[in-house]
């Protein structure tokens, strides 16, 4: 069992949590992906990202939670909406969605002081077999990832299911950004990379909170970052797809924070 008297760190910076904690990481992560949830409905062709983050930061307000990313290093919306080949990190704009745009939708929220941190993927319109095979595969990469979180494991063992699996169906793992710790922070040690060897890296331990999600894309790995400093794109303008859950890990395995509450976590599911 975890000390309930010490929070201490790892040599490696990570922090170990206590029992009680998951309970807040369990509510704040509830209501992330609750609005997840809720936002599908927002989604359809001629929608602007601008309007689903208004509905995300109206939500956000009416459950009782604030945005951990509005003001965030100068950031203002409640959301990153990142569409086809925008990795991560998206601004919500007046653009609007076309038929057989495929989003990801990411929204952190702080509850009580525990940030829960999810994102998902969208489809606007008709779903191209293409792009559904993306989304498959990178939500499957995840949970891949998922199953490899126990205590005795490394974030090497996580990294490496994700990128052997998404390299087994010729697609490639996006290295230039990574999971991240979490609890009473946004952002912590360690970085969770989505690829890796077997055995590398610092060892799991009951009590570490952290979040895993991958980016896949269809094409090359490469990234480059707009100049907007915060839009991500494929260098290759191949289509990408990223699902993110928050975890814990528990002393004989894993505990999801971010279950969607409706089944709709993956975005033919439900």
């Amino acid at each position: 069992m975890i000390d309930e008297t010490s929070g201490r760190t790892t040599r490696d910076g990570i922090r170990i949590y206590q029992d009680g904690d998951y309970a807040g990481m369990h509510k704040a992560g509830a209501v992330a992906a609750q609005i997840l949830d809720e936002v599908t409905e927002h989604v359809f062709v001629g929608q602007t990202t601008g309007a689903i983050d208004d509905f995300i930061r109206k939500r956000v307000e009416e459950l009782g939670t604030t945005s951990a990313t509005i003001g965030y290093k100068g950031y203002q919306h409640a959301s990153c909406i990142s569409v086809n080949h925008v990795v991560c990190h998206g601004i919500p704009s007046d653009k609007k969605l076309k038929d057989g745009d495929i989003l990801n939708i990411d929204v952190t929220v702080i509850l009580d002081g525990w940030f829960g941190d999810t994102s998902r993927m969208y489809v606007a319109g008709k779903l191209s077999r293409k792009t559904e095979r993306l989304m498959q595969v990178t939500h499957d990469a995840l949970m891949k990832g998922i199953e490899a979180v126990k205590p005795g494991n490394t974030f090497g063992d996580i990294g490496h299911a994700i990128q052997s699996y998404v390299e087994s169906h010729r697609m490639s793992v996006v290295r230039d950004f990574c999971g991240h710790g979490l609890g009473r922070v946004f952002h912590a040690p360690p970085n969770v990379l989505h690829y890796g060897r077997a055995g590398s890296g610092p060892v799991l331990e009951e009590g570490m909170f952290f979040t895993i999600e991958p980016m896949v894309n269809l094409g090359r790995p490469e990234t480059k970052v707009l100049a907007d400093e915060w839009t991500a794109v494929t260098r290759d303008k191949s289509l990408s797809a990223q699902f993110e859950h928050s975890v814990g890990v528990t002393a004989d395995g894993v505990d999801i924070f971010t279950l969607s509450p409706a089944g709709k976590f993956h975005p033919t599911y439900g």
